[in-house]
């Protein structure tokens, strides 16, 4: 077998099984407006995620400061898997922390701290 037709049926053998398990990166930029706009409503919103009570970010108005400023968050986490982590447990890194465990507790639903994480990535 060639080189190259031995590379495509590797990647397509490893594409498979990791989409399989649900394994496949997210492709950053993949968000759509509408899921941005929506993680942005979410957090902004005082009775769900209420980034704005802690953290400095985007346009917000009166922002806290118990928390980080959300900015550069694509430097910041890199690996987007670890920023959804951290909005659903942060004290699984940090025992200390004041933030709330927000899937873990189920403050929010999985699509909107998903949709929160790709509006972070625009930040």
């Amino acid at each position: 077998m060639r080189k190259s037709a031995r590379f495509a049926t590797t990647t397509v053998t490893l594409a498979t099984l990791f989409a399989g398990a649900g394994m496949l990166p997210v492709v950053a930029g993949a968000a759509d407006a509408e899921t941005i706009k929506m993680g942005k409503e979410v957090s902004y919103d005082r009775k769900k995620g209420n980034c704005l009570a802690c953290h400095m970010m985007d346009d917000g108005v009166s922002p806290g400061d118990i928390g980080p400023p959300l900015i550069a968050m694509k430097a910041r986490f890199p690996d987007r898997a670890k920023l959804r982590a951290q909005l659903w447990d942060p004290q699984a890194t940090n025992p200390g922390t004041r933030m709330p465990p927000f899937g873990k507790y189920q403050i929010l639903s999985e699509a909107e701290i998903d949709a929160i994480v790709d509006y972070l990535y625009t930040l």
